[in-house]
């Protein structure tokens, strides 16, 4: 059986200004094979059922349409662009036998050369990884990269309550690495197992699983 070649349709977005970037794995098969939807925005993390956008829009007050034109992946680049962030996930394709958006379905997955692609951006201070350390999450696979490449680079962890925060130094530079709750469906059960969402359910019933990630998110944008 042919296994479908899932490769990333975006390539990196950084900004010479950036500080910060936004680490994922890849958007659904759909945006490598050009099918999107209305409500899909050509651009990273323009997938409709994404939350990532949806956050930033509620955190920094964006006005941002969702909805597949110029304007919207614009409004995004623009966003970017004026608060230093680029993005740049961590795999460059992978193998699938279903054709889904599961981060477990990759298989022949390739890394992108983040350590190269670092020392490009000598700015850049703070990895964002939306989803964390589970197998083939984001830092899952950078924990990969790191192991598998030559450079003599090992994370050293910060905080260990979530959201997880690491570091490592390169070059002499140190780069901070903070693991975010994946800002998709999937990863609504995990939110809900979590003590302080719970905790802050019980004192407002209308609080949501969105809201615990805008709240999570906001300390480190």
């Amino acid at each position: 059986m042919e296994l479908f070649h899932h490769k990333h349709p975006f390539p990196p977005f950084i900004p010479e200004n950036a500080t910060k970037l936004i680490v994922g794995t890849l958007p659904p098969p759909r945006f490598t094979k050009r099918q999107l939807r209305e409500d899909d925005v050509d651009f990273c993390y323009g997938s409709g059922d994404g939350q990532l956008w949806i956050i930033l829009d509620r955190i920094f007050n964006l006005g941002l349409k969702f909805e597949n034109t110029p304007e919207a992946v614009e409004e995004r680049k623009n966003f970017l662009r004026k608060r230093g962030i680029g993005i740049c996930d961590v795999v460059e394709s992978s193998r699938r036998e279903k054709i889904d958006a599961s981060d477990l379905g990759m298989q022949k997955v390739q890394l992108r050369d983040m350590i190269g692609i670092l020392k490009e951006h000598p700015k850049v201070e703070t990895l964002l990884f939306t989803g964390g350390n589970s197998k083939n999450g984001p830092e899952y696979f950078f924990r990969k990269y790191l192991k598998e490449s030559d450079h003599d680079i090992k994370l050293k962890v910060v905080s260990k309550k979530s959201p997880r925060i690491h570091q490592f130094v390169l070059d002499g530079r140190l780069i901070k690495t903070v693991s975010l709750i994946a800002p998709s469906g999937a990863a609504n059960i995990a939110v809900g197992s979590s003590q302080l969402y719970k905790d802050l359910k019980k004192k407002n019933p209308e609080f949501n699983t969105l809201d615990f990630r805008v709240l999570q998110y906001r300390e480190f944008f």
